[in-house]
Order: C-alpha cells, then sequence, then structure tokens
C-alpha cells in the first residue's frame, strides 16, 4: 500500500513539475497590451470635443452619420447612466489588462504568428449579441456587457444570456472569438462535425485559460457544469440511441449546440439541463483525442471530426 501510494505522489509530483515547466516558457512570452478607455473619453466629452475624437477613433465615427448624431449621444441621459455604471464598475483597467497579458502570452506561445492587439474598450448600448469584436489589430470591448449577470440594465434579457454578463467572462469571449480565427469551419454538416468543432474551441481555452474554471470556459454555471458531468453517460446515450451523431438535421443545433436555458431531450430532464451539452460533449471527445494520440496542435486543428472520434477513444464519464 505504501508502494502504490508512493509511486502515486511520485506521478502527481512528475505531472505538475511537466505543468509548471509549460507555465514557465509561457511567462517568458512579452506581451504588452494597450488599452485606450474609449468608454471614458466619449463619456466625458463635450461637443467642441468632436472634431478631436474623431480623428483619434475613426473607427468609431462612421462618415454616414452626422456630428449632430454624435453631439445628440454625449447628451443622452441614458448614454451618461451607461457611462457611470461603466465607470463605476471598471473605474481602472490594470486587472483587465493583467488578464489579457496572461491570456496572450499563452496564445501566443502556441501560437507565435498571433500578436497581441490594441484593445479599446466602450458602451454598446448593452448589444449583448457583440459584446467582444476583433477587427484587424483591433479588439474592442463593450464594458456595458459585463456590468454583472444582475445588473439593472439586463432587465428583460434571459437569465441564460446575463449569467455570461460578468466581469469573469471577458476573457472566456476573447478567448472563443481567437479560437474561432484558428479552427476551420467543418465542411460536414454532420452533428458530430459541429460538436467537435466547438470541442476544438473549447480545448484551446484549455490551453489558454489556465487560471479559469472549465464552467468559465463554455459559460455555464457552476450547477449547470457539474450537471453536465454528472450525465455525461445519459446524454451521450441519448445521442447514440437516436442515431443523431451522424445525422444532418440542422434541428439538432437548435436543440444541442447554440446557447439556450435548457437543451431539448424532449424528456423530464430538460428542465434541469443546460444549452450547448453538444459542445460539451465534443469537448470530452476532443480531449480524449488528445489524450490517446500523439499528435500536434495544428493537426487536431485540421482533422476532420469522424476521424477524430474514431481515434479518441471516448468513453462517457459515468
Amino acid at each position: 500500500m505504501k508502494v502504490i501510494l508512493s509511486f502515486l505522489i511520485l506521478i502527481l509530483l512528475v505531472s505538475c513539475s511537466a505543468k509548471s515547466d509549460v507555465e514557465k516558457e509561457i511567462e517568458k512570452v512579452k506581451v504588452a497590451i494597450e488599452i485606450l478607455r474609449f468608454d471614458t473619453v466619449f463619456g466625458t466629452a463635450k461637443a467642441e470635443d468632436l472634431p478631436e475624437l474623431k480623428k483619434q477613433y475613426p473607427s468609431f465615427f462612421p462618415k454616414q452619420y452626422h456630428d449632430s448624431i454624435w453631439i445628440q449621444k454625449m447628451q443622452d441621459t441614458l448614454q451618461q447612466q451607461l457611462y457611470t455604471e461603466v465607470i463605476k464598475k471598471y473605474p481602472l483597467e490594470e486587472k483587465l489588462q493583467d488578464d489579457l497579458e496572461f491570456l496572450f502570452q499563452h496564445i501566443e506561445y502556441y501560437f507565435p504568428q498571433i500578436s497581441a492587439p490594441l484593445v479599446i474598450t466602450t458602451t454598446s448600448d448593452v448589444d449583448y449579441r457583440n459584446k467582444a469584436l476583433l477587427s484587424n489589430d483591433m479588439l474592442v470591448i463593450a464594458l456595458d456587457t459585463y456590468l454583472g449577470s444582475d445588473h439593472f440594465f439586463y432587465e428583460g434579457i434571459p437569465k441564460y444570456v446575463t449569467q455570461n454578463m460578468k466581469e469573469s467572462q471577458i476573457i472566456s469571449d476573447v478567448s472563443s472569438i481567437y479560437a474561432q480565427k484558428l479552427v476551420p469551419r467543418p465542411r460536414q454538416r454532420t452533428f458530430l462535425s459541429q460538436m467537435i468543432y466547438y470541442g476544438k474551441i473549447l480545448y484551446l481555452k484549455d490551453l489558454w485559460m489556465t487560471n479559469s474554471l472549465d464552467s468559465q470556459k463554455i459559460g455555464y454555471t457552476k450547477e449547470e457544469y457539474v450537471w453536465a458531468k454528472e450525465n455525461e453517460s445519459d446524454i451521450w446515450r441519448n445521442f447514440v440511441e437516436n442515431e443523431f451523431l451522424f445525422s444532418t438535421n440542422t434541428k439538432l443545433a437548435s436543440r444541442f449546440i447554440n446557447p439556450a436555458p435548457f437543451s431539448k431531450f424532449y424528456l423530464e430532464i430538460d428542465n434541469d439541463s443546460p444549452g450547448m451539452v453538444g459542445r460539451y460533449i465534443g469537448w470530452e471527445i476532443v480531449r480524449s483525442y488528445m489524450e490517446h494520440n500523439s499528435v500536434t496542435l495544428p493537426e487536431m486543428l485540421t482533422q476532420n471530426a469522424e476521424e477524430i472520434f474514431k481515434a479518441s477513444k471516448y468513453k462517457p464519464k459515468k
């Protein structure tokens, strides 16, 4: 018994040491994130400041809109309230800067061709469908969409959406944007292809978001993530028994892939389940594939879904 215990401890120590060696190498990656607070600049601007603002931030002032539109927006009480709430939540940008630099150290370690962007924070009239956007080398983060799940601005927005409108999800959303640049869209239209596509994205987030919970990577609450883990075997059995894997039925995406308040098995468990369980299963398949095969990260990203599934030796946890 003592020999077994000592062996297990040795394995654990070697594993931790290997992981820390990678992290030590990642720490050597030099990343400097510059954050421009357009939300603050615009929120405190006067009409006479508009010409200079347009010169400094041309992307934020489309030429088809007359100056009167921007002046009216500066004076709008809702815009002033947005600015007040954002500056209350994010008076300083140091934490966001540290979090982004940590993230881009990891991204650049695995993908040296990617450089850290210029980051501009703004407000968006709570456009929760576009919380973070990447244009060329400019990353725009709408801070009014990350004020906290229970913020009064979010009344009327579905709960499954607002649960991710909080500070801890900024890095997850930015990670998703960059992962989508690296993971090719599947050529096949099968349900399995969609699952593996999102599984690849979530696997990249495993490598990049090493300080984050798995629930944050997929956008679940802790309780939803526990439910998915505890019911993984039943979810998988349902997919297999209903012959979903190689189906091209487009309704499967809305039932199991797309963000939703719950997944639609059309069973009693529906109300207990989180949405996106297809993404969760795809994640576990990709994790199993990488565990059981000696392939490089770029090779995995371009491998087709069926080959990944066949070689993954995936078995759901019971």
